[in-house]
């Protein structure tokens, strides 16, 4: 099976302050992939590093075989909530079909087949009903869906979503995890970014323990383990004690 994502000897520094040190990674494809680490520990950089988002100091990655300038289509990106201008005004509806957009030329106009495609995704995110309101008249969990609806619009063959949990209540986070599987399950590569620790071995096949180097990598049940987690987390207690009571 091929890599959907190779990642070799990547360091990145910020103001000469090393982020991520020699990182490796050969990630399959058809899995739901936990990056969990504390905060500071570069779990967004590497994100923005295999979008080509930021400088590299050192090292390669390629997205199935290619740099992503061959291949950007192939990703689709959710970042965090915090990083999204909620004032500017669009509707639902236009910012689900965005997710189109890497499939068209420069003057090819969106179709009614895409509109369908994005119609079924906010269907399938239970957002339908949203779809001409204004997204900064939106709760944080109904922006959120907005955002991985666009996501699937898009039917690319790699999600980056970071912390898409953040402000969705439970039935919400649930229906979301059920999405990603079931993209998981027809192929594609999800990596997720997430900080509740007390459901990372119910939702990964497999986690990246990051902080600013590689901990551990691997399927959930082998990597997931008090030794590695306090490695991680440089053995802050109240976090080891959270996970000993799951």
């Amino acid at each position: 099976m091929s890599n959907s994502i190779s990642v070799h000897d990547l360091s990145i520094s910020y103001d000469r302050k090393r982020v991520l040190t020699n990182i490796f990674l050969n990630i399959e494809p058809g899995k739901v992939i936990g990056v969990v680490g504390p905060n500071g520990a570069g779990k967004s950089t590497l994100f923005k590093s295999i979008l080509n988002l930021i400088h590299v100091q050192s090292g390669k990655i390629l997205i199935e075989g290619v740099p992503i300038e061959e291949n950007r289509k192939s990703i689709a990106y959710v970042p965090q909530r915090d990083e999204v201008d909620w004032d500017f005004p669009a509707i639902v509806n236009d910012i689900v079909l965005m997710g189109r957009y890497p499939h068209k030329t420069v003057w090819k106009r969106l179709s009614k087949h895409d509109q369908d495609i994005a119609d079924h995704a906010m269907q399938n995110l239970g957002i339908a009903n949203l779809k001409n309101r204004q997204i900064g008249q939106l709760s944080g969990g109904q922006q959120q869906r907005v955002f991985i609806a666009r996501a699937l619009c898009q039917n690319p063959s790699i999600f980056l979503l970071d912390e898409p949990f953040v402000g969705v209540d439970i039935p919400t986070e649930e229906r979301i995890i059920q999405i990603l599987k079931q993209q998981a399950e027809a192929g594609k590569t999800l990596l997720v970014v997430h900080h509740d620790l007390s459901t990372v071995m119910q939702y990964f096949d497999q986690v990246i323990l990051l902080n600013q180097r590689l901990i551990a990598f691997g399927d959930t049940d082998k990597v997931f383990t008090q030794e590695n987690i306090a490695k991680a987390y440089s053995g802050q207690l109240s976090i080891l004690q959270k996970i000993a009571m799951v």
